[in-house]
């Protein structure tokens, strides 16, 4: 896989993608969001690829969207570049995606973090909606998902200063899983990687379409989805090779 803006292989069972403009802090513009589609797509429909990392570099995750290309934007533009972009993708991505954040992870960038699963993060990170500096407002789930994952005070303080928080300070607020050094970070990355791997793809993407489902249902509602979800489970090879692997006190074989 041969590309301009990014990095791509797989390791493992793991689609690794490392963003790579690194003259511009892997700013966002059109050519890297085209390239980082097409690998999401190819990873998605590779069976072998049972989890994904995106990261960037250890100066910059991503500090956002290439400003050059932005200041003529129109309204349109605008709708379809974020509707059939990276972000389209990852909303509706089944498979379990973990970024790896070291140095700056701003505007769209940070967006690109929270849009994924996870987020592992280096003791260097750090997060922030500078959006409102340049009067616009985050546009690809920033007000959505700091407001789901941080609590609406916090949010409110992240997109009307435009001020960022630190790895650790994201930790607390539950924004990233947890903080190594950088030198830990890609290799942390991929253990979390490999273990979610090493598990049933079927039961791994109902897991996970459950947990998103939380975040939009009302609980009876969720509760209903969830109970669907674990009876189909009972109808795949995977289910009853995982319970014969236990009582027979063996590892099972994934299908």
């Amino acid at each position: 896989m041969s590309y301009d803006t990014i990095l791509a292989s797989v390791e493992d069972r793991i689609g690794i993608i490392q963003l790579n403009r690194p003259e511009t802090l892997n700013a966002l513009n059109d050519h890297l969001l085209n390239e980082l589609a097409d690998v999401l797509e190819y990873f998605l429909k590779d069976d072998e690829v049972r989890c994904i990392i995106i990261t960037g570099g250890e100066k910059a995750f991503c500090a956002g969207a290439d400003i050059k290309q932005m200041i003529s934007r129109e309204p349109k533009d605008i709708l379809d570049r974020f509707t059939y972009s990276i972000f389209g993708l990852l909303r509706h991505c089944p498979k379990p995606v973990i970024a790896a954040v070291s140095g700056y992870c701003f505007a769209g960038g940070c967006e690109l973090a929270l849009a994924c699963d996870m987020i592992v993060a280096s003791e260097t990170a750090k997060f922030g909606q500078p959006e409102i500096n340049v009067g616009i407002i985050p546009g690809a789930g920033g007000t959505q998902r700091w407001t789901r994952t941080a609590g609406k005070a916090r949010a409110m303080e992240i997109m009307l200063t435009g001020a960022p928080i630190d790895a650790r300070k994201a930790l607390e607020w539950g924004i990233v899983n947890r903080v190594v050094p950088f030198e830990e970070l890609l290799n942390e990355a991929k253990r979390l990687a490999a273990a979610i791997a090493a598990k049933p793809p079927l039961a791994v993407r109902m897991a996970k379409d459950a947990v998103l489902k939380a975040q939009d249902m009302p609980l009876e509602s969720g509760l209903d989805y969830e109970n669907r979800l674990f009876a189909m489970l009972f109808g795949t090879e995977d289910q009853k090779e995982g319970m014969r692997a236990f009582l027979e006190k063996r590892k099972p074989q994934w299908k």
